[in-house]
Order: structure tokens, then C-alpha cells, then sequence
């Protein structure tokens, strides 16, 4: 199965993109040490950094040179600080980190949770500063000539307020991934692991595991979770309190084996749909 940067890439999940060529991706950290903490990676997915050929190594930190210098630019730091963990996300990657002192290179730190207008900004700000341009308006213009993708039909109104409700949250794994609205047309009878290979366009080989909603967000609806917010606990608690009352024979199917794995959280609405939302879980 593809990276969730792969699916980053592939414009599956968003991001808060700061620089992007035909070869590589910038995009700000969701879960960063510092503001303005930037990943860098190669479009094409390849486990480890140093199984790059020499010359798409070379490329790769050309690039993060470029962004390196836009995130100095925009954020109010000494230096930035370069990481290659690798052992997070099967998909090379290199970690800008602003600095001004060795503490904030510190994986051991506690990620900060950055408002997502704050995160736009920083993304806006650190593009602006990206020498030779960031990229991002020229893979527009270069887009624009190609067929566009049909509209979006407009959303029952499950499906609208699963998207209010899922807006910014994320699931803390290994790697952290968002929560993103969903609908499926839901088929009738049971829904079996063949149905839901087809319903959710996966292949016939991945293990599905099911889970109650509650088990599966019993961390993130704690008030001492792992999110350590009581606020943002109570956001998961009115997600899953929704979808257990609104939606029927609410699940979470896992799709597949680590160190990535898919989930669908999923009940029948009223609308005849499977309406929910889906994430990522890395798990090593």
C-alpha cells in the first residue's frame, strides 16, 4: 500500500504544502517540535534515504536547501536543524527544524499542536520566501490545461456535519494522520470483507480487523489521553456520540498490516450511504 506521503503526493490527504517540483514535496510537520518544523520529501516512495541513487539523493537535498532557506526566511529562528530518522513513515524524508538552541532538535520533546489558520499562514509565509519560487502556482498553471476532475456532488447532511465535526482532528499513532470525511454507497445485505474490498476500493488481499468506535477512540476521548487536552478530548467525544446515535451498525474496519494501516470508521445513514471517516495508523 502506498506511504500516506505517497497519498500526500498523490493529493489523497491534504497538506500544508510549502514547495513543490516535479520530483519532490514540502509540506509542514502536523505534529511538529517547533512552528515552521517542515518535511521534504521525493515524490517517488522509497523506504530509506540512502537507497536513493546518488544523483536523486543529490536532488533531494538540493531541494531542502531551497526550503531551508524560505523557513529561515519566514520563521524567527538561528538556524535550521536537519533530521533523517526514517523509522516514522516507510517513505524518505528530511525534517527542517527552526532552532535557536540543541533542545529543539529533541524527538523526545512533546509535539505542539499548531491552529490551523496559524498553519496556513506559516505555510503561506515560509512559500513566499522559497528561492527560485515555491513551485506551487507554476504545478497549478501546468495542471490547468488538463481535463478537471467532475464537482463534487453536494454532501447529505450526515456527511456535512461529520465534516464539521472530523475538521483539524487527527489520530495519534507512531505517525500522526487527520481525520477525513467520507461517504459510500452503502450495498445491501451484509457487509462482509469481500463487499468492503469493493466498497472501499482496496485490494482482495488486505486483512480487514473490526473494531466498536468506542475502542478504537478510547485514547483520544480520554481527558488524560494521549492528547493531553481536555478540550480537544471532548471534540472526539461529540464525534463518536454523533456517529453512534445518527449512523447505524457504526464500525472501524483496519485495512491491511503495519507499519501502515487504513482505517474506516463507518455506519448506515439514513441516506442510504456508509458515511464516516478514514485516517491512517503507523504502526511499527
Amino acid at each position: 500500500m502506498p506511504s500516506i506521503f505517497s497519498r500526500i503526493v498523490a493529493g489523497e490527504l491534504p497538506a500544508y504544502k510549502v514547495a513543490e517540483d516535479a520530483d519532490h514535496l514540502a509540506f509542514l510537520d502536523i505534529t511538529p517540535l517547533v512552528e515552521g518544523h517542515t518535511l521534504v520529501v521525493p515524490k517517488k516512495e522509497v523506504d530509506y534515504i540512502f537507497d536513493l541513487p546518488a544523483d536523486e539523493l543529490a536532488a533531494l537535498h538540493r531541494f531542502a536547501q531551497r526550503v531551508a532557506k524560505g523557513v529561515k526566511a519566514a520563521v524567527e529562528c538561528r538556524r535550521i536543524g536537519v533530521a533523517v530518522i526514517g523509522l516514522e513513515v516507510p517513505h524518505a524524508h528530511i525534517h527542517l527544524i527552526p532552532m535557536n538552541k540543541v533542545a529543539d532538535m529533541n524527538f523526545a520533546n512533546p509535539k505542539i499542536k499548531v491552529p490551523e489558520e496559524r498553519m496556513q499562514e506559516l505555510a503561506a509565509a515560509i512559500a513566499a520566501q522559497v528561492e527560485g519560487g515555491s513551485g506551487l502556482e507554476e504545478g497549478k498553471k501546468a495542471e490547468e490545461p488538463a481535463a478537471k476532475p467532475a464537482e463534487k456532488p453536494a454532501a447529505d447532511a450526515t456527511l456535512q456535519q461529520i465534516e464539521e465535526l472530523t475538521k483539524g482532528l487527527y489520530y495519534v499513532s507512531e505517525s500522526d494522520a487527520p481525520l477525513e470525511a467520507v461517504s459510500y454507497d452503502a450495498p445491501g445485505g451484509e457487509l462482509n470483507e469481500t463487499t468492503l474490498h469493493k466498497v472501499l476500493v482496496e485490494p482482495t488481499s488486505a486483512k480487514i480487523q473490526t473494531l466498536e468506535l468506542t475502542q478504537f477512540l478510547r485514547n483520544h476521548t480520554a481527558d488524560e489521553g494521549v492528547l493531553g487536552d481536555v478540550d480537544l478530548a471532548n471534540r472526539y467525544k461529540a464525534l463518536q456520540l454523533f456517529m453512534k446515535q445518527e449512523l447505524s451498525d457504526t464500525k472501524v474496519y483496519r485495512v491491511g498490516s503495519g507499519p501502515q494501516i487504513y482505517a474506516y470508521a463507518l455506519g448506515r445513514s439514513t441516506e442510504g450511504k456508509l458515511v464516516g471517516f478514514k485516517t491512517v495508523l503507523t504502526e511499527t
